[in-house]
């Protein structure tokens, strides 16, 4: 055995931030204005509650790169620079005028990635697109200037700068008081029609003579967020986007249920409100009656919020990735075939009529509130090719004696798991227990990961869990054992976009900074 003290922090990128390079950005420097003019003072203020970010100046030989002072990044044909300074955020690639001579009027004809989150006052956006020649890669905006904004959000969508865009993104910093009164979506939004390749928009409303009418043939990913819109005009969309591949429905209201076929998507991101309104009709119905590509169901819930949805499953031959079942969702329900799948909130979950099940399922995960073994078997058999497997709780549940208790079980339960996650592990004897089970029974285990509390992964602790979790006798050999020191919230996902519904793993933490690492030669 060979224990590997403290790898610090082998931190890539924060869950939370898990963007293309299109979706990166800070507060946008104008090139028109100083960086310290003075902000509107007209409230709401457009991107209210943003905080400034603070890019530091590239450092010195940036440009160049080689030690004989040579710049050979400005050699490179304007078509390769314009697509780097496009995949800048805003603020970086107004920068870039000021680097050398040959860079000056690159920004004004390379393809516009606008964000227009943290900018104070409307008058820089507006500038911008004014000063830019386009054509636009990426606007994004907060859905709040829809409400107070109007016409100036129209003119911004009509700019020339935004020609052949193909990135919309409507996005939400602040919430509505009132969501059924949403304001209409510009109908200059769909000029871009032809040519959007991403679009995000939230809270307004989408009417059926606009929806209706519009084709995206080019539109690989869609997100509605607090969207008033029909469950024809939905129809007419999915049907009018040939090459759509991933769909996030967040909070849609305007009728109750939905029966969705798509040959082309891969990914649908699901969640609803879970709070009442007595004069709103949400979406809480969920049908995929015909999805012969789609491989990830993921549910995308509100902050603090319990979600109310249930999705049935009627025919997805190649699902692969389900999550995160909550425990606390108790309005909800999953429906693969004839197997049912309850939230409960003593129990965890109760699945009903699992006669018939999901093989094709390798990724789960689920957020219960006491650990019960009973209640993660019962799963294993309802998908029983799984090889990840993510739990988070809260409560450290029962001593689990499973030796009695599952002795017949174990003989005849093939466990194909290869990678299994326990959150909030603090190494007492029912989480030992509980994991000691795979330890001993998981003959294709390939990594087991404990997420322990900071400051709680010592030399001490790692031999202690050594000897309790009985690895000597592991039932793979070429098991590693992960005791890490920073933990991801599984119960909320990493998805804040639609960009991350393609991420093959999406409950994967790659945040966390392994502690220690207990391995076998």
């Amino acid at each position: 055995m060979e224990t590997l003290a403290a790898a610090r922090r082998a931190k890539r990128r924060k869950p939370e931030a898990r963007k293309s390079p299109e979706q990166e950005g800070g507060a946008i420097i104008s090139p028109l204005v100083p960086a310290t003019s003075a902000p509107e003072s007209n409230p709401p203020g457009p991107g209210a509650g943003g905080d400034e970010s603070h890019i530091q100046d590239p450092p010195p030989g940036a440009v160049g790169g080689e030690e004989d002072g040579v710049d050979r990044i400005s050699l490179l044909p304007n078509a390769i620079l314009g697509e780097v300074i496009s995949l800048l955020p805003t603020k970086d690639a107004a920068r870039t005028q000021t680097l050398a001579t040959r860079w000056r009027h690159l920004w004004r004809s390379a393809p516009l990635n606008l964000d227009g989150r943290d900018v104070r006052t409307i008058d820089v956006v507006s500038r911008i697109l004014s000063a830019h020649r386009g054509p636009g890669r990426r606007f994004r905006f907060p859905s709040q200037h829809l409400r107070y904004y109007p016409a100036i959000v129209d003119a911004w969508l009509r700019s020339p700068a935004l020609d052949n865009l193909q990135e919309i993104d409507c996005c939400i910093e602040m919430y509505a008081p009132d969501v059924s009164q949403a304001p209409p979506q510009p109908a200059s939004t769909f000029r871009f029609s032809s040519c959007l390749c991403v679009a995000t928009l939230s809270q307004c409303h989408l009417s059926d003579d606009v929806a209706q009418a519009l084709q995206f043939p080019k539109l690989k990913k869609l997100a509605l967020q607090w969207v008033s819109i029909s469950e024809d005009s939905l129809h007419s969309i999915i049907a009018a986007s040939p090459v759509l591949e991933c769909l996030l429905l967040s909070t849609i209201f305007g009728f109750r249920c939905v029966r969705i076929s798509s040959a082309s998507l891969t990914s649908i991101g699901v969640g609803a409100n879970g709070r009442y309104e007595p004069t709103v009709t949400f979406l809480e119905e969920f049908i995929i009656e015909d999805a012969p590509c789609l491989k990830r169901i993921l549910y995308h819930r509100p902050p603090q919020l319990p979600m109310r949805m249930q999705v049935s499953v009627i025919s997805a031959p190649s699902l692969e990735t389900l999550g995160c079942l909550k425990y606390s969702d108790y309005s909800s329900r999953l429906t693969l075939g004839s197997t049912i799948i309850e939230p409960c909130y003593i129990k965890g979950f109760q699945v009903i009529n699992s006669t018939t099940p999901a093989c094709t399922v390798k990724i789960l995960a689920v957020n219960i509130f006491k650990l019960r073994l009973d209640v993660i078997i019962d799963l294993i058999r309802c998908f029983p090719c799984l090889e990840k497997l993510y739990i988070q709780s809260y409560k450290e549940g029962d001593n689990d004696l499973w030796h009695r208790k599952h002795h017949n079980l174990i003989k005849c339960l093939d466990i194909s798991l290869k990678t299994v996650v326990l959150n909030n592990y603090q190494g007492i004897r029912p989480q030992v227990n509980f994991a000691t089970f795979f330890v001993l029974n998981a003959k294709m285990l390939e990594s087991m990961t404990f997420e322990c509390q900071r400051d709680s992964v010592t030399d001490r602790f790692l031999a202690k869990q050594h000897r309790l979790l009985q690895l000597e006798k592991r039932a793979s050999r070429c098991a590693r054992f992960y005791f890490t020191t920073e933990s991801c919230r599984h119960d909320f996902l990493h998805i804040n976009h639609v960009h991350d519904l393609s991420i093959s793993d999406p409950f994967e933490c790659v945040e966390a900074g392994v502690g220690a690492c207990i391995s076998f030669e």
